[in-house]
């Protein structure tokens, strides 16, 4: 067995209602709309988010999930969905998960729309069944997303970027939707204090966006485009810890060459060995064991059932994931 379809085991039948649901959820009365909601669904990942939601929800339930909780991951999905549409736009990637992009198969505005109405729909089922302890959830984590988004663009081209600056940057963009999507199940079972459940899903979000950066130097098809935050002049942890340990020629080379497209598209190869060869990969590897051994610790505060032991395959996976 697949470890996903392991840590969907307790889950199994909760997931099968969510995604009739779900499809149910994504209905327009405009055709367009409904052509390319279609091409979404038929190209799903591996629904990670919804996962979590549903996993955290049976964790904290002592019967049959509510709607509530569905909705929580109905409510995931619709915000992820929306949050890779509007990357791709600002990423100009013209793939995503082995096929093309909504963008590079009609055009940004057609996209933008798509997204912000995935984004209403989410809301929107908060708003409608009184869900506002949901929707205050969400709206936390739009929002940092925005932020996080925005001061990517403002570190983009600043090489004195720190760890600390990275992790923040981090927990806003990628982390907070993960850590919503804990808070979102739990909520819905009707866990008030929430504190430890939102750190084990910033914590996640951290471990996801490392291994996402360790794929950037990748040379396998992995389902998206690899080296694509060379591309974009993004910094990576490998790329930070690899600048505050190199010496100050081939930190000159790295800095000169991301200033430059033609030249960091020319020299990336060479870019890749030093980040190697200063165990900036090494580096970011060990970051990674180590949130896990903090969120190992932050289970134990788990109700004791096969949830929680799904949560404990969950970290392994994201750290071994193949794509």
């Amino acid at each position: 067995m697949k470890i996903v379809e392991k840590i969907k085991d307790p889950i199994v039948n909760e997931f099968r209602i969510f995604e009739k649901e779900f499809t149910d959820s994504v209905n327009s009365g405009v055709f367009i709309l409904n052509v390319i909601l279609n091409f979404i669904i038929n190209r799903k990942g591996k629904q990670i988010r919804p996962i979590l939601v549903l996993l955290f929800a049976k964790m904290y339930s002592t019967q049959n999930l509510t709607n509530k909780s569905y909705r929580g991951a109905i409510i995931s999905e619709l915000i992820h969905s929306a949050t890779l549409i509007h990357d791709d736009i600002v990423d100009d990637s013209k793939l995503r998960r082995g096929f093309l992009s909504l963008n590079a198969l009609w055009n940004n505005k057609i996209s933008v729309l798509v997204g912000d109405f995935l984004l209403s729909k989410s809301l929107l089922l908060c708003i409608d069944n009184d869900d506002f302890d949901l929707l205050k959830i969400v709206s936390q984590a739009v929002k940092k997303m925005s932020e996080g988004e925005l001061l990517q663009i403002q570190k983009s081209r600043n090489f004195n970027i720190t760890e600390e600056e990275y992790f923040d940057l981090t927990g806003k963009k990628t982390a907070s939707l993960f850590s919503a999507c804990c808070q979102l199940g739990a909520a819905s079972s009707g866990l008030k204090n929430l504190g430890r459940v939102e750190e084990f899903g910033l914590n996640l979000g951290l471990i996801f966006q490392i291994k996402d950066d360790l794929f950037d130097y990748s040379s396998r098809r992995i389902g998206k485009p690899t080296a694509l935050d060379i591309k974009n002049q993004k910094i990576t942890l490998p790329l930070i810890y690899t600048l505050n340990n190199v010496n100050v020629s081939d930190k000159n080379f790295i800095i000169n060459c991301y200033k430059n497209k033609s030249r960091l598209k020319t020299n990336k190869n060479r870019i890749y060995e030093i980040i190697d060869q200063n165990g900036g990969f090494k580096y970011a590897l060990n970051k990674m064991l180590d949130i896990k051994e903090k969120n190992l610790l932050i289970i134990n505060d788990f109700p004791e059932n096969k949830s929680r032991e799904s949560l404990k395959l969950m970290l392994d996976y994201l750290i071994n994931r193949k794509n």
